[in-house]
């Protein structure tokens, strides 16, 4: 099969869809749309992606026509698929249009695996976090409607983690609280608390609001018993007392001495640079 019989096909499925049924007869918008699935499927073997998802959405459009709505949905889904390799504008927009069918039929199981989808786009193709952040909080608000707590908190983790990075310390608190307060009486979760803890913490410390960032340490001791034995308790307390006395050759030492046994990822020490140069900032005035 060829690029020229793929072409073929979509004038004839288009020639079908602006036609007088009568002329035809039989149900023309079935026809076109099974002639536009197959000139997308001829598209997508010859990887011309573009060609291919723009087909698929044609056959999802003459899908809708005949109300068949399900169909739709999965053709849309199919045309992100080819998207995905060439345009990652027009994946989520063939995204968001098979999620607009999901939620209408209350599909929001699905409809958060494709909101997810959405995200990661957003995530990794564009490297725009904020529409990320939002996407994860709609796939999150979804999948917590579906008790599929496990995939929310996720979603969740994920919305805390940009919004740091976007300087929006509070909502990153909020959802690290969230997650590590649903997560107290999980065993197989519990083992992350501290490391949801620490990161609520290095958020209370980089809004500047020393008080308040000593009341969320004691309070997470408090939530978790444990926590208070651990490094990461530790190292929140010892960069605090730093941040309180002004010190950054004490700051700097605590950071180190917790990198030699925990290995800092690079968000970590994004706000920490922060909360370092705060720091500086204060002594010059």
């Amino acid at each position: 099969m060829s690029e020229r019989e793929a072409q073929e096909l979509v004038a004839k499925a288009d020639k079908k869809a602006t036609s007088s049924s009568w002329f035809f007869g039989g149900n023309k918008y079935e026809e076109a749309a099974e002639l536009y699935t197959k000139a997308g499927n001829i598209y997508k073997m010859a990887k011309r992606w573009k060609e291919s998802g723009d087909t698929f959405c044609k056959a999802a459009d003459m899908q809708l026509q005949m109300n068949e709505k399900d169909e739709a949905a999965s053709t849309f889904i199919n045309a992100s698929k080819s998207y995905k390799k060439c345009s990652p504008q027009d994946a989520i927009s063939s995204l968001t249009k098979a999620i607009q069918i999901l939620t209408e039929k209350g599909r929001f199981q699905s409809a958060a695996k494709h909101q997810e989808d959405i995200a990661g786009i957003y995530e990794s193709e564009l490297i725009d976090l904020e529409h990320a952040m939002q996407a994860y909080e709609i796939a999150a608000d979804w999948y917590a409607g579906e008790s599929s707590t496990a995939l929310a908190h996720k979603c969740l983790l994920k919305v805390a983690t940009f919004s740091a990075q976007l300087g929006q310390y509070e909502k990153a608190i909020e959802k690290f609280e969230l997650v590590a307060n649903a997560s107290l009486d999980n065993q197989l979760m519990k083992w992350s608390l501290k490391e949801y803890f620490l990161k609520a913490g290095l958020c209370h410390i980089a809004t500047g609001d020393s008080v308040s960032a000593h009341n969320a340490v004691g309070r997470y001791c408090e939530m978790d018993v444990t926590f208070g034995s651990t490094r990461e308790c530790q190292f929140l307390q010892s960069i605090l007392t730093a941040v309180d006395n002004g010190d950054v050759s004490q700051f700097t030492g605590s950071v180190v001495e917790f990198d030699q046994l925990t290995k800092l990822d690079n968000w970590k020490t994004k706000i920490l640079l922060e909360i370092k140069n705060s720091i500086g900032e204060s002594n010059l005035m």
